[in-house]
C-alpha cells in the first residue's frame, strides 16, 4: 500500500529531528515570520502567482498562501525568502 503524502512528510520530519536538522528545511515547507499587522518575512516559496496592492498569492509546495490587505507591497524576494509589508488583514493557505 502506497503512503499518502502527509503520513510521508511526517515520517521525513521525524528523521530530520532525530538528525539535528530543521524539517521545515528538509520538507520544503513555508516558514512565515509575522510582524504585527505589517510585515510578513516568508520562507520557501516557489513563486508569486498574483500581485495587487489589495491581494498577493504566493505559491509553495505545500498549495497557496493568500495575503490580503491594504497598500500590500513585495519589498523585496529572493530564491528564498520575500518580505511583505503593508496592511495585513488576512493570512489564508489554500
Amino acid at each position: 500500500m502506497k503512503k499518502n503524502r502527509n503520513e510521508e512528510d511526517r515520517v521525513i520530519g521525524r528523521m530530520a529531528e532525530a538528525a539535528g536538522v530543521p524539517k521545515e528545511l528538509v520538507l520544503g515547507v513555508p516558514v512565515l515570520h509575522i510582524t504585527g499587522r505589517e510585515e510578513i518575512r516568508l520562507e520557501n516559496y516557489r513563486g508569486i502567482q498574483e500581485y495587487t496592492e489589495e491581494l498577493i498569492r504566493i505559491q509553495t509546495r505545500t498549495g497557496q498562501i493568500r495575503l490580503t490587505g491594504k497598500r500590500l507591497n513585495v519589498e523585496y524576494y529572493t530564491n528564498d525568502e520575500m518580505k511583505v509589508t503593508g496592511w495585513i488583514q488576512s493570512i489564508e493557505y489554500l
